[in-house]
């Protein structure tokens, strides 16, 4: 399964988001640290998620970089999240 497929498996598991986009944004970081041949190392996560409302901005960030994972989060290089409730 690509990362791609996987960050998006965790988060419908985890939040059953009402809207949810994963983009791997790796191409436009070609030249820069981090990039890896292929893709797969920059994503931005756009979600909608009644689950996230109450937290704060950092605590909704934690809650995706959790769900992710740490071993899957080692594998990418950056992820920008806009988090919605």
């Amino acid at each position: 399964m690509s990362r791609e497929a996987e960050i998006r498996s965790r988060l419908e598991a985890q939040f059953h988001p009402e809207h949810l986009e994963v983009l791997d944004e790796s191409e436009g970081h070609r030249g820069h640290a981090g990039f890896q041949e292929g893709g797969e190392s920059h994503f931005r996560v756009r979600m909608k998620a009644a689950t996230l409302s109450g937290q704060s901005r950092i605590a909704r960030h934690r809650a995706v970089h959790a769900a992710i994972g740490a071993e899957l989060m080692g594998q990418i290089h950056a992820l920008a999240l806009e988090l919605e409730a």
